[in-house]
C-alpha cells in the first residue's frame, strides 16, 4: 500500500472550541490501508453462521480489488475455516490477513476498532465503552476487541472506556461535522453519568468533531436495539451534501417529524445549507434467502465506501438496480458493488454496519528528506476523498501518488498551478 509522505505545504485548520482537538477521524472515503470484518460464528445464538457467511464471502471478494482485508476469527477453528471457504471460492489470500480474536457478534462497525490520527499524524486506535447496545445483547467478548487488536497489529490504544460509543451511531465527514441521534448516544442505557456537553467534549478532543447535527432519535426497543443508529437513514457526501430518503421514507423508518426537519435544516459549520440525496426504500418488504418475510422494507443509505468499491446492500427489489445507479453516480471513480443483505437485515443491519475502515498510515517524514526520495513516475492525483484530479485548483490539498508508493501531500499555491498550466 501508498506510504504518505508530509511535505511543506500542510492544511491547517482553526477551530473555534473550548474543547482541543488532539485527533481527528479521517472520512470513510479517505484513503484506507484496509477494511476490517468480524467472521459470523455460531458460538454465541449456536445458529446463523451459514446463512450470513455468504454475504462476508462477497464482501471480501469486492474489497481486495483495493485494499487489504482484515478479518477477526473466534478462534484457531474459525480462521482455518475462513481459509478454506474462501480458497474454494475461488479467493487469493495475498491481501487477506485473519486475527483470532474471541467475539460476541460480527457487527463489527459498533464494536471495533475506530482509528484516528493524532496531531502528528500518527494513527492511533480509540477503545470506547462497548455494552451491547445498551445491554440488550452479549457484549463482554466484543467489548475487549479493540484493545486485544491494537496488541496484535502494534498501535498505540486510547483507552475511552470512560464513555459508551457505538461506530454506527456518528457519522462524520472528516472535516469536523457529524450527524448522530441521542438515543443511541446520550440515553442513560448509553452514558447515564455523562452530559450531553461532556459527550461533545469526547467527541471533539478524540474524533475532532465539532460542529453537532443532534437528531433525538427513539427508543428501538428489541425492535431496533441500536435505538435508531443514524447509518441507516443518513450519511454525508464530501462535505456538502447528505444522502438521505425522503420524508415518507423517513416515516416510514420511524423517524420523527421533528427529526427530519432537523435533518434537512442541518448547517454546515460556516452555516451553508448541505445539498441533498434521496435514496429510495425496497419496494417490497424483504424476504431472507430461506423465505422469511421479514415485515418491512430495506434501506440502501447504509452503504460502505472503500478505495476502488462501493458496497451497496441490495435485496432482490427492483429499487436495487435504481439504488445502484444513484450512488454510482455519486461515486464515479468507484464501481458500485450490490451485496446480498436480506439475511443480515433479519437481525437489524446492513454492509455498513459489519464493515469498520482502517486509513492509511501517515509517515511524519521531515520535509528536508523529499528531496533524497525516489518517487519514480507520478501515477496520479487524487483529492481528500481520493477522487481523481485532472484540473487543479490553487490553495487546494492534493495526494500525488508516484509508482514507488510514495505518496506526496501538498498544498497547491498560485505559483505551482502556474507552472503546471505554462
Amino acid at each position: 500500500m501508498y506510504r504518505i509522505i508530509l511535505c511543506l505545504f500542510l492544511l491547517q485548520f482553526s477551530i473555534s472550541t473550548a474543547q482541543t482537538v488532539q485527533y481527528t477521524m479521517p472520512s470513510e472515503e479517505s484513503l484506507h490501508e484496509g477494511t476490517w470484518l468480524q467472521w459470523p460464528h455460531d458460538y454465541t445464538y449456536n445458529f446463523g453462521a451459514s446463512d450470513f457467511e455468504p454475504t462476508w464471502i462477497e464482501m471480501t471478494e469486492a474489497l481486495i480489488t483495493g485494499e487489504n482485508v482484515h478479518i477477526i476469527a473466534y478462534n484457531e477453528e474459525e480462521k482455518n475455516h475462513i481459509e478454506y471457504i474462501l480458497g474454494i471460492s475461488g479467493l487469493s489470500m495475498e491481501n487477506i490477513n485473519i486475527f483470532i480474536i474471541p467475539n460476541d457478534d460480527f457487527w463489527v462497525r459498533d464494536n471495533g476498532p475506530i482509528f484516528v490520527y493524532d496531531q502528528q499524524n500518527i494513527l492511533h486506535i480509540t477503545d470506547w465503552g462497548f455494552n451491547g447496545w445498551g445491554g440488550d445483547a452479549p457484549y463482554e467478548l466484543c467489548d475487549e476487541v479493540p484493545n486485544l487488536l491494537a496488541t496484535e497489529i502494534d498501535l498505540p490504544l486510547l483507552d475511552l472506556n470512560a464513555m459508551v460509543l457505538e461506530g454506527g451511531s456518528i457519522e462524520i465527514d472528516g472535516a469536523g461535522s457529524m450527524m448522530a441521534t441521542r438515543s443511541s448516544i446520550t440515553a442513560s442505557d448509553r452514558n447515564p453519568n455523562l452530559t450531553e456537553s461532556e459527550i461533545e467534549n469526547y467527541l471533539t478532543t478524540y474524533l475532532g468533531l465539532t460542529n453537532f447535527i443532534w437528531l433525538d432519535g427513539m427508543f428501538g426497543a428489541w425492535e431496533d436495539i441500536t435505538d435508531q443508529h443514524i447509518d441507516g437513514f443518513a450519511k454525508f457526501h464530501g462535505t456538502n451534501a447528505i444522502v438521505t430518503m425522503n420524508a415518507d421514507d423517513l416515516d416510514y423508518w420511524y423517524v420523527s417529524e421533528e427529526d427530519i426537519n432537523t435533518l434537512y435544516s442541518a448547517s454546515k459549520p460556516n452555516g451553508d445549507s448541505y445539498e441533498y440525496v434521496y435514496l429510495p426504500l425496497t419496494d417490497n418488504n424483504v424476504t431472507t434467502t430461506w423465505g422469511q418475510n421479514l415485515g418491512y422494507k430495506g434501506t440502501y443509505v447504509n452503504y460502505y465506501i472503500a478505495n476502488t468499491v462501493v458496497l451497496v446492500p441490495n435485496y432482490n427489489d427492483p429499487q436495487d438496480e435504481i439504488a445502484n445507479a444513484i450512488i454510482q453516480n455519486l461515486y464515479p471513480n468507484r464501481t458500485v458493488i450490490g451485496i446480498d443483505s436480506r439475511n443480515i437485515l433479519a437481525n437489524g443491519g446492513m454492509v455498513h454496519c459489519i464493515t469498520q475502515q482502517q486509513p492509511q498510515t501517515l509517515s511524519p517524514i521531515g520535509v528536508g528528506e523529499i528531496d533524497y526520495l525516489k518517487k519514480g513516475k507520478l501515477l496520479r492525483i487524487i483529492d481528500l476523498l481520493g477522487r481523481k484530479v485532472i484540473n487543479l485548483k490553487e490553495n487546494t490539498l492534493y495526494f500525488y501518488i508516484y509508482e514507488n508508493g510514495v505518496v506526496e501531500k501538498k498544498l497547491l499555491v498560485e505559483s505551482d498551478l502556474f507552472r503546471s498550466k505554462y
